[in-house]
This record gives structure tokens, sequence and C-alpha cells, in this order.
């Protein structure tokens, strides 16, 4: 496959104009399948580039948030239909940055169009309540305001759809916004904020400032005019970004790390829940915060279970996303492999755990210049073991093998994390049991484990979630306040005992 000689050099977009930084601090961003394909330079912005799209958005603030929630909605309803016509170009250039086969990156754009169109949807239904008073002649009711100026950080995984599921409940909600997208996909970002402009948003209301956490996204947080914070990313990175936000006072969102599990009881289609297990942890190439990184088998159907796993792992083509032989790109960047290659190591020093298949990085073939792992599975694994606890965010599947149902339910919650979950059984009473019993903010029923609809909230519980759920309409619960309104219309003085 050839390699594109046209390097772009990425802008910051503030105040509806693009805006080159001055930074002399310079990174490249290469395609992860062949790191001597530079796509493009993205130049570190100052503290001080921050802090003029804060302004510009403050300054945007006033008669963006005066303008109708359905006004403010026509503009996201702009953004899908552009979005939808460049849907193609846009999945290319994800697969390109970011590593992930062209059809999930066909994916990842069909769900961003999903996303704008519920959230604008949203513009006409997002409303409060009315409640009778205790009072005579009162009328009481809520109604939903904006925050002001909220900072967005995201991660590089999803490049395209979770800056736009934050973005278009933070406009429609009346807020306006500045985006720190990832500096390892800062492309795909650049193309969202060229549709938001073609869209004819006004100007300020959205802006771009590329650059890393510790100048940029410092100071999306301190900043005194910052009046929220939505993350996703590290359980490292997030939980300090809280710690922070709370001196201010300021809400805060984090959706952070998953160690999802795959129960398979042994009444389970086997072959079914194979399938899954492969999709949900080779799939994206185990890059989604819904990956599978574990499964819980009953030792009835184990034996069965690993050995049609394994034929599933070694018939993985590993190459370019946008080869149409691919069915699992390159870890995002030399050093998510080595994270990667460095948690199959430890996985191979841990007590008992046998390395069913893969555990190398993948180089024959044309492969050596980018950032392949084998799809690698683990069998007999304990649930104190790093493996079982840790996330990798890589194609490795550990194997933890339970006698009961009771027991896999115990081991599948023997984590700190609680994103999604997935049980393969044809027993209902055991599927309402998992499901009451399971701590996770998403589980599935004989699906896999990863995946989410734009109509429907995602987060997690314990260490994977702080803050509301994102997309549908509790989005708006973020990025709103509660106001409540009481109306006497006895036109008199009265005594009352409310407060």
């Amino acid at each position: 496959m050839s390699v594109a000689t046209s390097v772009t050099e990425y802008k910051n977009f503030i105040d509806g104009r693009w805006v080159a930084s001055t930074s002399h601090r310079v990174a490249e961003n290469t395609n992860p399948a062949n790191e001597s394909d530079v796509i493009g330079r993205i130049r570190l912005s100052s503290r001080e580039e921050a802090r003029e799209a804060i302004h510009a958005a403050q300054k945007a603030f006033p008669a963006w948030s005066a303008l109708p929630a359905p006004k403010r909605a026509d503009y996201v309803f702009a953004a899908q239909r552009i979005m939808e016509q460049r849907k193609q170009e846009i999945a290319e250039i994800l697969a390109r940055e970011e590593g992930k086969i062209l059809r999930e990156s066909l994916g990842e754009v069909q769900k961003t169009v999903n996303v704008l169109e519920f959230i604008a949807g949203e513009g006409r239904r997002m409303g409060g309540v009315t409640r009778p008073s205790e009072m005579p002649n009162t009328f009481c009711y809520t109604v939903r305001v904006p925050l002001g100026v909220v900072s967005l950080v995201t991660p590089w995984n999803f490049p395209l759809a979770i800056p736009a599921w934050k973005i278009a409940p933070a406009i429609v909600g009346g807020n306006t916004v500045v985006l720190k997208p990832a500096t390892l996909t800062p492309g795909t970002a650049v193309i969202l904020m060229e549709i938001f402009e073609e869209a004819g948003l006004p100007a300020g209301v959205v802006n771009l400032v590329l650059g890393a956490g510790a100048e940029v996204g410092d100071e999306l947080l301190e900043n005194p005019a910052v009046k929220a914070i939505s993350f996703t990313g590290s359980n490292e990175v997030g939980c300090r970004l809280y710690e922070q936000a709370a001196r201010r006072h300021i809400k805060v969102q984090c959706e952070m790390g998953g160690k999802n599990p795959i129960v398979v009881l042994d009444d389970a289609d086997v072959e079914l829940a194979v399938e899954s297990t492969a999709q949900g942890a080779f799939g994206s190439t185990g890059q989604r915060c819904t990956a599978t990184s574990r499964v819980v088998v009953q030792e009835a159907v184990a034996d069965r279970f690993v050995d049609l796993l394994k034929k599933k792992a070694e018939s993985v083509v590993i190459g370019a996303g946008l080869d149409p032989k691919t069915s699992m790109g390159p870890s995002v960047d030399r050093g998510q492999m080595e994270k990667v290659l460095e948690y199959i190591e430890i996985g191979e020093k841990e007590d008992r755990a046998t390395l069913v298949t893969g555990g190398k990085r993948a180089e024959d073939g044309g492969l050596k210049d980018g950032f392949f792992v084998q799809p690698t599975i683990f069998d007999h694994v304990k649930p104190t073991m790093r493996i079982a606890r840790e996330e990798i965010f890589g194609p490795v599947i550990s194997v933890l093998r339970v006698k009961t149902v009771e027991e896999a339910f115990e081991v599948a919650n023997a984590v700190e994390y609680g994103l999604s979950s997935s049980v393969y059984t044809n027993d209902v009473n055991r599927i309402f049991r998992f499901i009451d019993r399971i701590e996770t903010g998403i589980t599935h029923v004989n699906s896999p484990t990863m995946g989410g609809e734009a109509q429907l909230p995602f987060g997690g519980m314990k260490a994977t979630g702080v803050g509301s759920r994102e997309m549908n309409e509790e989005a708006f619960d973020f990025f709103t306040e509660i106001k409540t309104v009481y109306i006497d219309y006895t036109g008199m003085k009265r005594d009352t005992n409310v407060y």
C-alpha cells in the first residue's frame, strides 16, 4: 500500500477562526500501521492559547445561551447531515490515524451520526417538570439552565464519537465549549470542528485547542471561567482531575477504565459465546473501554470454550486498517504496544497462568513497521492476578475457570471497575440473577460486552466513572443545572412554613 506524501499542519479553532499555534513543541501524527507514514504535525499549544479559547467561549456564551434550545439544536442537525455526506472520507482518515479497521471506523462515524441526531432532537424535548404546591394559587415548575463555559478532554480510541457525544449535549444545553482532544488523533478532531463550522455554528461556541495535558489540560481545569469539565481517559488522570475540580466546586464527569467480563455458564451456547468473546477482545484491537478482557467460564464447558477461542484468535488477520483483508489493526502507538507486551510478559510470569496462543509482537508479512500485537489468550488465570485485574487495553483475554454459578458472579465482580458485562446462558432465572448481582453500568445478555446506542445512557459504576451518565437525554443532567420556580399569584402577603 502506498504511503501518502502530503503532511498536514493542524491548527487550533478559536473564536470561529483557524489559528496556527505559536508553540515550538511539535509532535508527529503517524499511522500506527506504518510509523514511516507521517500524516500530520501538531504544535502543542501553550497555556496562553488555551486561555484565548476559553475567553472566546466566555464571550460567545451570553448570546448562545439566550438562543432557544430548538434553534441551538438546528446547528447539531446540520452537522449530522454534513457528517453523513462525508462518512466514507472521515472513516478512511480515522482508520489511518487511529489504526482501527475501515469497517469499525465506518461504525464509529455512524454511531456519531446517531448521537448527533438524537441529541439534536432533545432540543425540542429538553424541559423540566411541574409539581403541585402545598400553597394555594401557586404554580411550581423546574427549568434547565446552562452552566457556561465547559471543558472537554477526550481520548484517542474513539476520536470522533466521544468528542461529539460531549459537544452535542453541551451546546444544545446552552453552554459554550473548549475541546482538547488526544494528541495522537488530532486529524479527526479537526474534521469534527470543520463540520460544526460548515454547519454555521456562531464563532466561539465550539473551540479546539491541540496540546498536552500539562499545559492545555491544566488551564482547561483551573481557569475560573470554566464551570464544568467532562473527561474520558485513564483512572490516574481522571482521579487527579476529580480532586482538582472538587477544590474549585465545579461539576466534573469522568469516564475511566474497564475490565469487562463475559460470564459463560454451563448451559450456554458456547459457539455464540466464543464468537462474542472474540469480537469483544480483538475488535478495535481491544482498545475500547467496553472491550472484553475477562471470560469467567464454568469448568464443564471451559475446555471446549478455550479450544474454539484459540482457533478464532489464530484466524484473525492482522494488518493496516485500510486493507480490506484486515480483521484487526495495530495498537495506537509504540507506547501502547509496549504496554500490552509488558502485560503479556507479566501474565507469563504469574503463577499457573497458561499462555494458549499469541503473546508476541506481530512482525511477519510486512508488519514490522507497525505496532501490531498478536491476539493473545491466557487460560487458568486466577482473580488475584494482575492480568485479571488491571486494564490492558489490547487484544489480550484472560480465562478464569469456576465451578458454580455463584462463584462465576463473584469473580465477575472481583475488580475495581464496573463498566460493561455480559452473560451467556439459556436459563431465565440465571439471567435475572446475573442482572441483579452484576456491578456494571451496562450489561448484556447473550451478546458482546462492547457497544452502546445513542438513545441509551453510557457509563459505569465503581472506579469506572464519576458523575452522571453520557449520551441519551441523561447527558443533560451534567451539562445543565435545575432551577426551581415558584409563582405566587395570590397578590397578597401570607404566612408559610415552606423553606
